[in-house]
Order: structure tokens, then sequence, then C-alpha cells
């Protein structure tokens, strides 16, 4: 069985957001199913990866040390025509990805205790980001 679906999710700040719930909140057909979600972002300034849900530092940490390893306004820049949070933005959205996998027992994600989906907003006005959610199981 395969369901696949395109979500819009509501613009977020810059920075790093815990999505899980979102995103599994949109796949109500995976109750009771085993199998693979994949969660691709149809953009390339923003991403996607699983981390740490509990505390919320992190997040921060995240947006501080990403800040200072792709800074704004660098001189070697060349693509700065839509602002200076956007080449570092592609950057970070390189480095982190565009999908994430997790597996799925019994209509749930097979997450660890601390594991959840980040959104992260690279753009200061990133605006609504699409997801494709693809389920692949029985």
């Amino acid at each position: 069985m395969v369901i696949q679906k395109t979500i819009a999710l509501r613009p977020y700040s810059r920075g790093y957001h815990i999505i899980t719930d979102e995103v599994l909140a949109q796949m109500p057909e995976l109750s009771g199913k085993n199998g693979i979600l994949q969660v691709f972002i149809q953009h390339t300034s923003a991403s996607l990866t699983i981390n740490e849900n509990a505390d919320p530092s992190v997040r921060t940490d995240f947006e501080s040390h990403f800040n200072k390893v792709y800074p704004e306004n660098a001189p070697y820049y060349e693509h700065t025509y839509e602002g200076p949070d956007d080449m570092p933005a592609h950057l970070k959205a390189s480095t982190l990805g565009s999908s994430v996998s997790l597996p799925i027992g019994n209509g749930r994600p097979l997450l660890g205790t601390w594991q959840g989906i980040y959104l992260g907003e690279h753009r200061d006005r990133g605006g609504s980001r699409r997801l494709v959610l693809t389920f692949i199981g029985e």
C-alpha cells in the first residue's frame, strides 16, 4: 500500500521547530499500519531533520551554531539578490537535508524517547512550506 499527499505548514519563524505532531495529524490513514513514512520538503531554504524533542535549548543551539558556520553577508557569496539570509539558508538546507524517513509501527512513529521531526526554517520570512508525505507499508 502506498499513500501520498502534499500538506502545507503554516509559516514558522526563523529557527528550528518540532513538527512531528503536525505531520502525523495529516496522516490519519496510518492508524494500525506498519511501514515507512517519508517526509520531504519542497523547498531549498528550509530543511528537515530528527533530533531532541524535549529541551528547547537544543533548537536554539542549532540556530546559533548554523548561523556561525554559515554567516550572512559572507564576502564570497555570489547568490545574494534575495537577501542576506538566502545563501546561508541554501547551505543550511543542503547540510541538514530535505527529507526524513520514519519507521511506523501500529500507526505510530517508532522514534526514540527524545526524538522529533524538526523543520529548519532558515529564512527570516520563509512563508508556508509544503511537505510531501509518502507512506509505504501494510
